[in-house]
């Protein structure tokens, strides 16, 4: 086990300090588009919009207490995690510092310095900014703060604990897939809680390591992640995720640019609930799958809610008269 339930609970009494449970709701539209019982675990009514919320409270709490005269963290994101560890380490009084590539979303980083973040544009993707946050670790003398990490893990999965608990015999979830701290979150939990639901992580095509990893039973990178849906432009899988999810996980669908826009509209459509593009994704792969799921009792996680105004907008444009008949 990634986490014992011991530090699931832990996990859950600093969580719930800061933040209130989110809502897991049964969409009767959503249900009628999949032709399945649909719900829908609102990861999006955080305060950050966001899953990672959670991981960044435990974190803190975790760090602040073995490193109190810490100077500082650093870290490297595409802006959820960013957002995340900005606002937890405001919040325990610890300066951090935050490496996105360039073109990273201008919405994201603007919330990320509100947060109190200092902020630094580097590199054209997630992996070469990670790589100078290293490397600027060394230089000024601060902790780096990794994608992936227990803590962060046993944070996040205090959501799948509320889902998992509050609606009972789900068939499958449907969960997408970045760093793979919400699939292993989910993965783990459904472990320590003794169900049999079936864990079905999402990946971009355009960005598909996880589920190139997951075939073929060893680490793939890729050499590029080309995809909007910036929560899971990953080229570079962690291990140590790809051990739980090798272990627990059904399988890795991919979903293509154009399954991701039309689900960002339906769920729009259907919920009035605006998903970026990895929050649309765990619905994009239930369409997918929607003779398979026909007529049974499935969750889909809306990650987060954190897409820019113009590419919303463009993605409206794009998609245009998706699905009239619904």
């Amino acid at each position: 086990m990634l986490f014992s339930l011991d530090e699931l609970n832990e996990a859950c009494s600093i969580v719930y300090e800061k933040l209130l449970p989110t809502p897991q709701i049964h969409w009767p539209l959503l249900s009628a588009r999949a032709g399945a019982e649909v719900w829908v675990k609102h990861e999006n009514h955080t305060p950050i919009g966001s899953f990672k919320v959670r991981g960044g409270c435990v974190f803190l709490n975790h760090f602040k207490q073995q490193n109190p005269q810490a100077k500082g963290l650093i870290t490297a994101t595409r802006g959820n995690h960013g957002q995340s560890i900005a606002r937890a380490a405001a919040t325990a009084g610890v300066p951090v510092t935050i490496l996105v590539p360039v073109g990273n979303s201008v919405e994201k980083n603007r919330a990320m310095e509100a947060f109190g973040g200092r902020l630094i544009v580097h590199g054209e993707d997630f992996d070469i900014a990670a790589q100078e946050a290293r490397r600027l670790a060394g230089v000024e003398n601060l902790a780096m703060v990794p994608s992936f990490h227990k803590s962060l893990v046993t944070g996040v999965a205090t959501y799948a604990r509320e889902l998992l608990e509050n609606i009972a015999d789900l068939d499958t979830v449907y969960v997408p897939v970045g760093q793979g701290s919400g699939i292993c979150g989910l993965i783990t939990t459904r472990d320590l809680l003794g169900l049999k639901t079936k864990i079905v992580g999402v990946v971009a095509e355009n960005a598909d390591a996880y589920a190139l990893s997951f075939e073929h039973g060893k680490i793939h990178t890729t050499a590029s992640a080309a995809t909007f849906a910036d929560g899971m432009a990953c080229k570079v899988p962690q291990e140590a995720a790809m051990e739980v999810i090798w272990k627990g996980c059904e399988r890795i669908l991919r979903v293509s640019e154009e399954n991701l826009r039309d689900a960002v509209i339906a769920l729009y459509r259907d919920t009035h609930n605006i998903a970026e593009g990895a929050g649309a994704a765990a619905f994009a792969a239930l369409m997918k799958e929607r003779e398979k799921m026909a007529g049974k009792r499935v969750g889909v996680i809306l990650s987060g809610g954190n897409i820019d105004l113009e590419l919303f907008q463009k993605i409206i444009t794009i998609t245009g008269s998706v699905d009239k008949s619904l």
